[in-house]
């Protein structure tokens, strides 16, 4: 699934796909909900193992380093087993097509792996 790269990323174009990896392996394997909030705005609802809310954090800090544009917060919740966080996603409005590209993505990556 192509996911046009703005050009106000840093990261290396050899890097690109790799952390396009990196994401769609969380959106597949953690994320359960997806709430647009705004145009600028989203949030994700994640769970999984132990351990999920430093892989969030870890991916979310290098994403940030390359495309500062984007702010992720990351809040924790109750889980009866392993981890559940909410990833809030915000852009300003110039790169609101960046956003809706990332969470259609993330709808999608997510879809296939749900019963």
């Amino acid at each position: 699934m192509p996911f046009a790269v703005p050009d106000a990323c840093t990261l290396p174009t050899a890097e690109q796909p790799l952390r396009l990896a990196e994401f769609d392996d969380l959106f597949a394997t953690a994320v359960r909900r997806i709430e647009p909030i705004t145009d600028t705005h989203a949030r994700m609802r994640l769970t999984g193992p132990h351990g999920l809310t430093a892989t969030v954090r870890d991916l979310t800090a290098r994403e940030t380093e390359c495309c500062s544009f984007f702010t992720f917060t990351v809040t924790t919740e109750p889980a009866a087993d392993g981890e559940a966080l909410t990833l809030d996603v915000e852009v300003p409005a110039q790169h609101a097509d960046v956003l809706a590209a990332l969470t259609q993505r993330a709808g999608t990556v997510s879809a296939r792996t749900m019963p």
